[in-house]
């Protein structure tokens, strides 16, 4: 009877359904396809509306600008401690001290201009791919392959235990790849290997707003400059470059002409442009009102991809550090090379100038930070 009633239901219930679940997914087909290509169509139009007002190059308007002479930069500190290769770092607003994060497993918070250890912190996995300041200089900020951002609060107490007075702020479904406070200690920004970015409140750990629109691992962040700066910029392993609004959670504005991963993106002091740097070996400059990529800083000779970018303090010189264990110092407006730093034994992974621009700071897979002016 079981027999003969299934061979009924299949007769009469879904013979009929079949041919129309079939028709129903040719349709869903032919859908996307046309949606797919009515997108790629509106894409070039945009193209030509951006290209229109592409009048001039960046480098032949500063034609007329005095060329920078020659100024000599070297190491002027190397902080060791760190077992391995150092992922982060970040300078505190003090303009002497930087925390840095390691594949070790610790966090070290370093006073720059002695090379002593203050803090240390071992976290619970290896690969802190991601640490922060935080504005007041009273916390810390970190993660990586364990997917959370950790807040450790510092104190006076060199001896005090740090871990205990962890806090997890935020959870991400993947690795966390990057991590910044907002202009308070308040919240904080992360970015992750889940293609997703977030804002989270510190205090509470709760997720205040998600930015979706990376198609694949989102690799670096960076907060506009100014005080009311409800924008920021990312970049990921699909080449594209987002500029997002905070309170709405919206991409406002995107760049897809590098060729392969964005690795580092950083604002123009002035918060008008960023610049982003990736594993096609180049830098490259977007102005946020023109709309459009402006300058493109690269040359035959450079192979190597950039793993981090930051910019001057007065914007005119681009600090790129590479792969093939280099700093490539860069004229911002004229497009050419003015200086090359060698020193690090192996990879340059991270780069930040100082609060007060007197110095940049550089970590390696060599297990040591540099400090040059």
């Amino acid at each position: 009877i079981l027999f003969i009633f299934e061979q009924y239901f299949c007769h009469i219930v879904l013979s009929p359904l079949i041919p129309e679940m079939a028709t129903q997914e040719v349709q869903l087909n032919e859908t996307l396809a046309h949606l797919k290509s009515e997108s790629e169509s509106l894409k070039s139009k945009l193209e030509e509306e951006r290209a229109k007002l592409h009048d001039v190059e960046l480098h032949q308007v500063a034609e007329k600008v005095e060329g920078l002479g020659q100024f000599v930069m070297k190491t002027r500190r190397t902080l060791k401690g760190h077992g391995n290769k150092v992922l982060c770092m970040d300078w505190c607003k003090d303009k002497r001290r930087i925390v840095s994060s390691s594949q070790d497993g610790k966090v070290i918070v370093w006073d720059a201009f002695t090379t002593n250890k203050e803090h240390a912190v071992t976290m619970p996995c290896t690969w802190v791919m991601a640490c922060a300041y935080a504005p007041s200089g009273c916390a810390v900020a970190c993660g990586g392959l364990d997917n959370k951002c950790s807040v450790y609060p510092l104190s006076l107490d060199k001896n005090e235990n740090l871990a205990a007075k962890k806090k997890s702020v935020a959870m991400h479904t993947n690795y966390l790849s990057a991590c910044s406070f907002t202009n308070s200690d308040m919240q904080i920004l992360t970015s992750s290997g889940d293609g997703t970015c977030a804002l989270w409140d510190v205090e509470s750990g709760q997720l205040l707003q998600s930015f979706h629109g990376h198609a694949a691992d989102v690799l670096c962040l960076d907060l506009a400059p100014s005080e009311t700066g409800n924008t920021f910029v990312s970049g990921g392993c699909d080449k594209k470059a987002n500029v997002w609004d905070m309170r709405s959670g919206q991409c406002i504005q995107s760049f897809e002409t590098h060729e392969s991963d964005i690795n580092s993106v950083r604002y123009y002091p002035s918060g008008d442009a960023f610049a982003s740097g990736s594993d096609d070996a180049t830098c490259r400059l977007y102005d946020l009102r023109a709309d459009r990529e402006v300058a493109i800083y690269s040359k035959e000779s450079i192979i190597f991809g950039v793993s981090s970018v930051d910019f001057s303090l007065s914007g005119r010189l681009l600090f790129g550090g590479y792969n093939d264990y280099t700093i490539n110092v860069w004229d911002v407006l004229k497009g050419t090379r003015v200086s090359i730093l060698f020193g690090h034994e192996n990879r340059v992974s991270t780069l930040r100038v100082s609060p007060d621009g007197t110095a940049f700071s550089t970590g390696s897979w060599d297990h040591t930070l540099r400090i040059w002016a």
